[in-house]
């Protein structure tokens, strides 16, 4: 029987890198639908679940994708609502790549910690507002990190804080910093430097971390020059630069690349999983190193 994988999208046109990456992990027929909102999902959730016998339901399941991470969260929420009793197949939610991307980096960041142990430290989420900015958050608060976003607005600053906060259980920082300066001073006293900005734009001048007495762990998940932190290369995975462990994007992303895959992978096992943050972070933490 196929592995029939149904690629949900809240964008005009579903994401192609999901779709290369959902054949590379098992799925063998991958089918994209854009533009689903929690209105029109219904029909798509109900053609996937009744076609099946219980025995083969376990071969089809749902990619959630999307640039907006509130409309898929939305969108979520509507898939998991028309679920009931063995009526049900596995989901994985993944909008622009957020909780894979979040999960590699945070993976890598305990791996290489002291103790391989982030309880207790303070990390900081530059530009930490966007999805995987507060994916990363989230998963730092779930290791026991003290935990700070910032951001150039303030209201969306704390509104992401509180998002997260509200979803930890924890209290999480937000911090107003509309230029680099002002970042460099969001990170006194931190352990941990997570920049999850848009692509090109620079957020942290090497001078502000380069003698930093307290900063141990950075890592940029932007690989398009500028990078976010100055000083580190899109390469680094674990080097060594001024005292400090770091992380660029591609030094970190083929983890990121391997958990998306092996999750395609977990669907298709059984037809009752649901992989969103907390259930991908588990798994990149078994496939790091």
């Amino acid at each position: 029987m196929k592995k029939l994988l149904y690629q949900i999208d809240t964008d005009v046109h579903p994401a192609v890198f999901d779709n290369v990456v959902a054949y590379d992990g098992g799925a063998d027929h991958v089918i994209g639908y854009g533009g689903v909102t929690p209105e029109n999902v219904g029909p798509l959730v109900d053609g996937a679940i009744f076609t099946r016998a219980p025995k083969d339901k376990k071969n089809t399941a749902i990619f959630i994708g999307g640039c907006n991470i509130a409309a898929s969260e939305a969108l979520l929420k509507a898939v998991k609502r028309k679920f009931f009793a063995n009526f049900r197949v596995s989901v994985m939610f993944d909008p622009n790549g957020s909780n894979t991307t979040a999960a590699a980096a945070v993976a890598w960041l305990v791996h290489a910690a002291p103790g391989q142990s982030l309880k207790g430290k303070r990390a900081v989420v530059l530009a930490g507002t966007g999805p995987v900015g507060q994916r990363a958050a989230l998963m730092l608060a779930r290791e026991g990190a003290r935990v700070a976003i910032t951001g150039r607005v303030a209201e969306r600053t704390q509104a992401a804080a509180k998002a997260v906060s509200d979803r930890a259980g924890v209290p999480v920082e937000a911090i107003p910093a509309l230029d680099n300066a002002m970042r460099a001073q969001a990170i006194e006293g931190a352990q941990i430097a997570l920049a999850t900005g848009k692509a090109g734009v620079h957020l942290l001048d090497e001078s502000a971390w380069r003698d930093h007495r307290h900063l141990e762990l950075l890592c940029d998940a932007n690989a398009t020059p500028q990078l976010g932190i100055e000083g580190i290369e899109m390469m680094d995975k674990g080097a060594q630069r001024h005292g400090k462990t770091v992380f660029g994007a591609i030094g970190f992303g083929a983890l990121k690349i391997s958990l998306h895959r092996a999750c395609i992978g977990q669907l298709f096992a059984q037809n009752d999983l649901v992989l969103d943050a907390e259930e991908l972070h588990a798994v990149a933490k078994t496939m790091v190193g």
